[in-house]
């Protein structure tokens, strides 16, 4: 099966692609283009599927570049691919001004983000799910394409599929972990059943951006959790009782 990719204008001319599960290798739970080699899933296939990715993005299998993401803020500039003897670096987000190297960010329901100046040909990705968006890794991912000459007015940026504000049920403790850095923030959530509330993911991250001073911000406009066939998702997964769940990829490339 053909790849499924799905691309932004705003980041056009720039290969880039928010890629869903379909065409990939994995069978059973993870079917499809599972590029998550911290699943359960055979490391063999999981390598088959980077391969495949690392292919239409144009660039070798060593140049597609992911990182150990632990839900931080940390953000690494790389002006080369990491040393295979080498562990992965630990962050959430990286940026490069480097041509040639593609910056892959591995995603379950929290958003992919990707970044550009075309202008200083600075590129960035950044996985935010609603820790790392709340401690500042998309506004360090910004700081860190300026230290390369990016310029945060030029910047464009796009949230790619995640999970949406209908399907992202969350408690009392978890509001008020976002009412104790800013009242202002219950803009975000509803109410939903019981003493449950419903958290706009997206309209976060959005807001978070364009308050950074990306003027250009967009989410393509994707669920994670609504749409089985194409798209993992860490909650469904949770819901439907499976022991694993495959991460989607999204890369950019200059």
């Amino acid at each position: 099966m053909t790849l499924e990719i799905l691309t932004s204008d705003s980041l056009t001319p720039l290969r880039h692609g928010f890629f869903t599960r379909r065409g990939g290798a994995s069978s059973g739970i993870f079917a499809g283009l599972n590029c998550g080699a911290g699943s359960s899933d055979q490391s063999a296939t999981v390598r088959m599927n980077r391969a495949r990715v690392a292919e239409a993005m144009q660039v070798p299998p060593e140049a597609l570049v992911t990182i150990h993401q632990t839900h931080s803020s940390d953000v690494v500039t790389l002006d080369a691919p990491p040393d295979d003897t080498g562990a992965r670096p630990q962050a959430d987000a990286m940026v490069s001004a480097t041509p040639g190297i593609a910056l892959g960010i591995l995603t379950a329901d929290c958003q992919p983000v990707l970044f550009a100046d075309t202008d200083a040909q600075v590129i960035g990705a950044a996985h935010a799910g609603w820790r790392g968006a709340l401690d500042g890794v998309l506004e360090n991912t910004i700081d860190a394409m300026e230290a390369l000459g990016a310029e945060r007015a030029r910047i464009r940026a796009v949230i790619g599929p995640c999970i949406s504000q209908s399907a992202y049920e969350v408690g009392a403790e978890f509001l008020e972990t976002f009412m104790v850095e800013d009242m202002g923030y219950s803009r975000f959530f509803i109410n939903g059943t019981g003493e449950k509330f419903m958290f706009d993911l997206v309209g976060f991250g959005l807001f978070r951006l364009r308050e950074a001073g990306v003027r250009n911000a967009t989410w393509i406009g994707q669920c994670t959790y609504q749409d089985p066939g194409r798209f993992y998702s860490y909650r469904r997964s949770v819901h439907d009782g499976q022991a694993d769940y495959g991460r989607l990829i999204s890369v950019i490339r200059l």
